[in-house]
């Protein structure tokens, strides 16, 4: 089905396998051609194997089957600013933004558009000679098509990097020492570049010296001018962050261990120290989260959940993680529900989280609150008293030939005790009345399911058989009841309606209207056309028109038989 093909693109796609989600995406795409997410979910992952052109076809797609959709301009946008559409991909995340206005990735796109769209009108005067490279949303999805550059992006300290360099490219000269940053840029550039500087170059990195040319004037002035303190400060600044962070991801690693070993207290004072040293990495929250929702202890999950989120979108951290963060949070209240209301919150929570990414453990998680939900409302609106209420004055309202009035009653009767098998033989006759027959055939059959010895369910099975012409399969639903009550006068009167109607036919007694009335119904019956397309059975009639010493030999066959009369008493056959 289209929904398992999508859960496996989204499942590909999270694991960096592009080329597989698009190959499922396509297979959803082709059960069911109008959804506009399948196609927005394949823009994005062509686009993260470069693939622009394609990535803008489905992304067009998306907003012409969804014009009112945020997210969709949002991958109109991306496609554009790949393709270097410049005022194309500002158009499209402006468009956007009207639909939403705190749409952060839009606002996000829009950023990069309109500094790519600047960049290409006018030359920069100090521009970094690797600026485009870093530009756009192309940087993230080279870098994560390339196997040696995606581990990386998991590292939030790296991550942070490469932001800071996308803001400002002249930023690069102040990491070009981390080999990450190195392996980077040769990806970005298509290029091998070594992640060692040698010493030759680091001996002729420019350096504030005093050999500078100055006029003498001001060589009177500042004979031994004093160097610039800024680059060293700022050098310490990036080393003490650097520190921090690497402290922080030590505690990470110190608390995943310890929640693997389940010591949860131990966990939490390691996230904790985490959050201390580093708030720029919301996964160090979301686990501590994670750690609370094991303990029990819901209300200090969600609270550090709201926390992951908030300071998610403040970071515009990855989707994934916000997505990640929504989902422990609406497990937690899922967990703490003890009523309908309660679990619609919890909803609320997981719907939210599938906008930000579609996770299948997120969709199972939905479905499973959706289902208990609907549970409990049911046992909430269960009582057996009010349902005898409701059922009595459906019968009032039935002796008054009041219909509509009484199918209400009976209907409200059934959702307050749905086990009541004599609501559903009340309504099937209500339905029968209407002519609502399929309705009434419906209930009918539920009562039955419900209790196989109330005769009461199939009198009403028959009656709507009756009244819809299957004569054959109304005398087999009277016969079942007598089973259970052979002396009752209505299914014995029903056995009887039906053996008259099936030899009139039998007998030729039908007029022409009715005659083609009961074919056209008999070739709509499974069981009859199974006979004629049976090559035995054709054999058979055939015998019958041309053959008569096989024709009887035939009926001395009682299976045969038993199916000729069948097409007899459908009309298909007829005795002379």
């Amino acid at each position: 089905m289209a929904d398992e093909a999508k859960a496996k693109g989204n499942a590909a796609f999270s694991a960096g396998n592009f080329t597989d989600a698009i190959t499922h995406f396509t297979e959803a795409i082709n059960l069911s051609p109008t959804n506009h997410v399948l196609y927005s979910n394949r823009s994005a992952a062509y686009a993260s194997i470069g693939k622009y052109s394609d990535a803008l076809s489905d992304a067009q797609k998306t907003v012409d089957l969804k014009s009112d959709w945020a997210k969709g301009y949002s991958r109109l946008g991306a496609a554009h600013l790949g393709l270097h559409h410049y005022d194309e991909a500002v158009s499209a995340y402006k468009k956007g933004l009207e639909i939403d206005p705190n749409n952060e990735a839009l606002k996000s796109g829009l950023s990069d558009a309109q500094a790519a769209q600047a960049r290409s009108r006018g030359p920069a005067s100090s521009a970094n000679p690797f600026g485009d490279a870093f530009s756009g949303p192309e940087m993230w999805a080279k870098l994560t098509a390339d196997s040696s550059t995606r581990a990386y992006l998991n590292q939030p300290d790296f991550v942070n990097m490469m932001k800071d360099i996308q803001k400002n490219p002249s930023n690069l000269n102040l990491y070009l020492k981390d080999q990450r940053v190195m392996q980077a840029l040769g990806v970005l550039l298509g290029m091998k570049l070594s992640t060692r500087m040698p010493e030759e170059e680091d001996a002729e990195m420019p350096e504030p010296s005093p050999e500078r040319k100055r006029p003498a004037e001001e060589e009177k002035k500042r004979p031994e001018p004093e160097p610039e303190p800024e680059p060293m400060e700022v050098g310490e600044e990036e080393k003490e962050i650097k520190e921090r962070k690497a402290k922080a991801q030590k505690e990470k690693e110190a608390g995943n261990a310890a929640y693997k070993k389940k010591d949860f207290e131990t966990a939490i004072q390691h996230y904790s120290k985490a959050i201390e040293l580093d708030d720029e990495d919301i996964s160090f929250i979301t686990n501590r989260a994670a750690v609370y929702l094991e303990m029990g202890k819901y209300e200090d999950c969600i609270k550090d959940c709201d926390q992951a989120v908030e300071r998610g979108r403040e970071l515009r951290s990855d989707f994934k993680m916000i997505a990640r963060a929504l989902t422990r949070k609406g497990t937690a209240l899922a967990k703490m529900a003890k009523s309908s209301k309660d679990f619609e919150v919890a909803i609320e929570v997981f719907q939210k989280a599938l906008t930000e990414h579609r996770n299948p453990d997120t969709l199972k998680k939905l479905n499973d609150a959706e289902k208990a939900r609907k549970e409990l409302e049911q046992q909430e609106y269960f009582n057996p008293q009010i349902a005898d209420e409701e059922r009595e004055k459906g019968n009032q309202f039935f002796k008054e030939m009041k219909y509509p009035e009484a199918v209400k009653h009976y209907t409200e009767s059934i959702k307050r005790n749905p086990k009541d098998p004599r609501a559903y033989s009340n309504r099937a006759a209500c339905y029968t009345k209407l002519a609502a027959l399929p309705e009434g055939l419906k209930d009918a059959e539920k009562c039955i399911e419900l209790d196989p010895t109330f005769v009461k369910g199939y009198t009403r099975k028959g009656a709507v058989q009756f009244f819809m012409k299957e004569y054959e399969k109304a005398m087999e639903t009277y016969q079942e009841g007598l089973k259970h009550d052979p002396q009752n006068q209505e299914l014995l009167d029903g056995v009887k309606r039906c053996v008259e109607q099936i030899n009139r036919g039998s007998r030729g007694d039908l007029t022409p209207e009715e005659l083609k009335e009961r074919q056209a119904k008999g070739m709509q019956d499974p069981e009859i056309q199974n006979i004629l397309t049976d090559p035995v059975m054709r054999q058979v009639l055939t015998d019958f028109q041309e053959n008569p010493k096989a024709a009887q030999d035939h009926m001395k066959n009682p299976l045969v038989m038993n199916k000729i009369q069948k097409l007899i008493n459908a009309g298909i056959v007829q005795v002379k």
